[in-house]
């Protein structure tokens, strides 16, 4: 019998919707793999300076570097890859904490050296030139995000406004892409076009004529982005026809998770920025293996607990760093040169005389960070989930309906599950970002009233702790993380002196706030440095230093950029 018309309308609706459906996933498919074929070329190592007439026996510099994260670690390691054959360098490095890696460092579950948990900058992505070829240098182990599957749970990601699951995606990863578009329709399509075509330029940086660079401003204007920092990323989302229920739901949880600000707070690029998630990485035992790498490698002299105080100029035109070397004893000495590799306004130093263009003061994000084992899973009711129900192993969040209170968290991650040493149960090892410290009455809210005790390879035969504390471990950490990444056009001087012999690295941070922005704004500086001391050695001009110099970059590049990131955190 024939159908009615109008159900018959209705069957081939629907049979259309799902054929468009369905070539969207197969496009996207295909343009992951054209992408991957066409980026593999990027992380090409650097080139190093040629042609630089000098005496390698008599030229010694002396150089300072204050601070030993990622900028501070690039800055020595491209240093001595810059410099050589020409010049012996003599590089200390000042960090007054007790460890290598600023923002980038773990902590051990249970105090267990072999169980070691980001605590500060996650992860980074395959397009990050400066960390990928560094990890491959060194010899380092990556692993991908999915490398610590939570056994016997399934490993999603959901984003949750305080009332209701606004997308909750599958183990498979093609269902969850199906899921997208059905949803979203061309949006996110549309958002990895608009990211790619904005962090493209970014990646100019890395190459001559634009690498190295002095104005950080004119940079970003001559690359073409300062229309894109000059707006939040909800304008800058609507200017290019991104639908707001993908921007809300999917971009600003990106967002949050990364910077811990709103689509509304944030500027366009950092938005873009937090959507360049391709081929997310970190460094098993922790990312900060790679700056103690470049330290180790550039062969500087590391000064641990040992803050500066003062940079003071001396008559001859070197500079006389006062510092409290292990907290305790005075350390006077002269270098050539310095480069402040941490945010000038956290670091307490005095610089005689005054910086010409002082950087200004900016916002940071106090990010709390929470980590705790339990052998608890997360309460259904907690979120708003049937009993039945399974909770995402990674919960971010979006914005709340304006009659909705706003969570007291940005996201909750199940990172992996853990044998505690003490009871020899397996527990579930959580992470929690948060604008404030967690109470621990709230965090056993967040937890079933029964421990689970999973059955795993690594406790196949799992008992009941004599321990009902719900939680066995508990670390926090406050960090002052990144900036308030708001709307501008200018950003923070590179050079600080008129000489060339004081330079500042963190500048870039409210441009965009990664370990590899950081990373290359310290090759930056240490090929301005480098290009100074040719010119005092009479060696090429500079025409010819930019076309020698470069971060690398290979086939492919100048397209694409990053992250988060972990967040990058």
């Amino acid at each position: 019998m024939e159908q009615p018309p109008v159900k018959r309308r209705v069957w081939w609706e629907r049979r259309s919707r799902y054929w468009v459906v369905l070539l969207l996933v197969g496009f996207c498919a295909w343009a992951e793999i054209l992408w991957q074929g066409r980026r593999g070329g990027q992380t090409e190592d650097i080139r190093i300076f040629e042609g630089w007439k000098c005496d390698a026996e008599k030229t010694v510099r002396s150089v300072a570097i204050i601070g030993a994260g990622s900028g501070g670690a690039s800055a020595a390691y491209y240093l001595n890859k810059f410099s050589k054959p020409c010049a012996h360098l003599n590089i200390t490095v000042y960090e007054r904490s007790d460890y290598v890696g600023g923002r980038s460092t773990t902590v051990n579950a249970y105090n267990d050296p072999a169980e070691p948990v980001e605590l500060g900058a996650s992860i980074f992505v395959k397009v990050n030139r400066n960390l990928v070829s560094a990890a491959e240098e060194f010899g380092l182990t990556t692993q991908g995000l999915g490398a610590n599957d939570v056994e016997h749970l399934p490993r999603t990601l959901g984003v949750y406004n305080g009332e209701k699951w606004v997308f909750r995606g599958s183990q498979n990863r093609w269902w969850t892409t199906f899921k997208i578009l059905w949803k979203y329709g061309m949006a996110p399509i549309k958002t990895q076009r608009l990211m790619k075509q904005t962090t493209g330029r970014f990646f100019k940086m890395y190459d001559p004529p634009v690498f190295p660079s002095k104005d950080l401003s004119q940079t970003v204007f001559e690359v073409g982005l300062t229309d894109v920092t000059a707006v939040t990323g909800e304008q800058y989302l609507s200017k290019n026809n991104i639908g707001t229920a993908f921007a809300d739901d999917i971009i600003q949880a990106s967002t949050r998770v990364n910077y811990a600000q709103n689509l509304d707070q944030i500027h366009g690029l950092e938005a873009m920025v937090c959507m360049a998630t391709d081929g997310a990485m970190s460094v098993r035992g922790g990312n900060w293996q790679i700056f103690s790498n470049m330290l180790k490698v550039s062969g500087a002299n590391v000064l641990l607990r040992t803050p500066v105080s003062s940079i003071s100029r001396q008559e001859n035109g070197t500079y006389t760093i006062h510092a409290l070397q292990n907290n305790s004893s005075p350390h006077l000495i002269s270098h050539d040169t310095v480069i402040i590799a941490a945010p000038l306004q956290f670091s307490n130093i005095s610089l005689t005389p005054a910086p010409l263009h002082p950087p200004p003061a900016i916002p940071y994000v106090q990010l709390h960070v929470t980590l705790f084992t339990s052998p608890f899973t997360l309460r259904p009711d907690s979120f708003n989930l049937h009993a039945s129900d399974t909770p995402p192993t990674t919960i971010l969040t979006t914005k709340p309906p304006s009659h909705t209170q706003s969570l007291p968290y940005y996201s909750i991650s199940t990172l992996r599950i853990l044998r505690n040493p003490a009871t020899g149960s397996t527990e579930y090892l959580y992470k929690i970002f948060s604008p404030a410290p967690l109470p621990q009455s709230y965090i056993h809210s967040l937890l079933l009233q029964q421990p689970t005790y999973p059955k795993t390879k690594l406790n196949p035969n799992p008992s009941p702790s004599s321990s009902r504390n719900p939680i066995s471990w508990h670390h926090t950490k406050t960090w002052h993380s990144y900036p308030y990444m708001h709307p501008r056009v200018t950003f923070e001087d590179v050079q600080l002196d008129q000489e060339g012999r004081v330079w500042y690295t963190s500048g870039i941070e409210s441009f965009i706030s990664t370990m590899e922005t950081s990373s290359l704004m310290g090759g930056n500086v240490a090929a301005l440095v480098v290009e100074g001391w040719r010119g005092e050695d009479g060696g090429l001009g500079e025409g010819r230093v930019d076309e020698e110099m470069g971060m690398g970059g290979g086939e492919g590049k100048g397209e694409r950029g990053e992250e988060r990131s972990a967040s990058e955190l």
